[in-house]
């Protein structure tokens, strides 16, 4: 599969979610399969590029590309400088943001409200690709099925961003009206995938390898998009490889590596935040990876209180091994993606 001028290793794809996707977390994924992984999502506002929030979010330092940035607003020449912005900082591919449901974000009629206005929405596809088209950098668009289950435009607003130059359509089976609640549709990504030449990429409840497979049957999209499931289950990239090659169920991993995992994803973590914000950013995650497992929930609550780097990386490395100690591997049936239903694209907190 291709992006413009970029081949993705596979078509295991990393969903941009905001304050989960930042650099550690997308290498991380990349280290354990991913084949591509696009950025949290970062303000058309210039007012807004010098806080210390979106500085941390269009830093890409040591990561390997292509590497894409996702950008949300509402005005279109803004999002065309949101774009030169970003590739002046090392964005390969630029990712407009029409699929959040976030009530903050909509309320502003940005994320998937622009879906309820086919002609603005258009005109911000248009701004965008002007100016990423003559620096070769591909556009590409994430949307949701529709903004309820009365207005589900997506094959109209699919075609249209492919004759305006998108080169690549993800869709969530959700109406924003949705938000995370009931099951993802299939058959409205079947369509998008019907009606465009680009490539398409099919993202909501794909879980499991086999759920990876039997959507992409579905389909026919050309990827998937792993968001809610990656949480706390990184290696879940590999585990769908190794499906997919095979037919069979990789091992879990053994508790040994997911600690040293977990440990270097926080020290990438502190080193991007510092102790102050890095420290309490990183109990989302800890919290993610420990939510099923023995004595997780208590670990929980105990390491959410503790307010020092150095002190939280060790009493995560004495709960996993204590954990060792009573079992060799992760639980085949532990689900610890999902652990957070309502939140893809908005804030998450410990």
């Amino acid at each position: 599969m291709n992006i413009g001028p970029y081949v993705l290793a596979n078509p295991f794809l990393v969903a941009p979610m905001a304050g989960v996707t930042d650099r550690p977390f997308r290498q991380l994924c990349k280290k354990l399969g991913a084949g591509y992984a696009v950025s949290e999502m970062v303000t058309s506002r210039p007012d807004l590029w010098s806080t210390l929030k979106t500085s941390r979010r269009a830093n890409h330092e040591g990561e390997p590309g292509p590497i894409a940035v996702q950008i949300a607003g509402t005005d279109a020449p803004m999002m065309g400088e949101a774009a030169a912005y970003n590739i002046d900082r090392g964005a390969q591919i630029i990712d407009i943001n029409m699929g959040c449901p976030a009530k903050k974000v909509c309320n502003k009629w940005a994320g998937s409200a622009l879906m309820q206005d086919e002609a603005l929405a258009l005109s911000i596809v248009e701004a965008v690709v002007a100016v990423c088209a003559p620096r070769g950098v591909p556009v590409t668009l994430k949307m949701r099925t529709g903004w309820c289950q009365a207005e589900k435009n997506a094959v109209a607003l699919a075609r249209a961003a492919e004759r305006a130059g998108v080169q690549m359509i993800t869709v969530h089976g959700r109406t924003r009206e949705q938000g995370y609640k009931g099951q993802a549709e299939y058959d409205t990504i079947a369509a998008v995938k019907a009606a465009v030449g680009v490539p398409v990429v099919a993202n909501g409840d794909i879980d499991t390898p086999e759920k990876a497979r039997q959507v992409l049957a579905v389909t026919q999209a050309d990827a998937v998009m792993i968001g809610r499931a990656a949480q706390g289950r990184p290696w879940i990239f590999r585990e769908m490889l190794h499906f997919m090659a095979t037919g069979t169920q990789l091992a879990p991993p053994l508790v040994h590596e997911v600690k040293h995992l977990l440990l270097d994803h926080l020290q990438d973590h502190y080193a991007l935040y510092g102790e102050f914000s890095g420290v309490r950013t990183a109990r989302k995650h800890i919290g993610w990876y420990v939510k099923s497992l023995p004595g997780g929930e208590d670990f929980r609550a105990r390491m959410n209180l503790i307010e020092n780097c150095g002190q939280q990386s060790a009493a995560v490395a004495d709960f996993f091994d204590g954990l060792s100690e009573r079992m060799d591997r992760m639980p085949q049936d532990v689900s610890m993606g999902f652990a957070n239903k309502n939140e893809e694209h908005t804030e998450t907190t410990a």
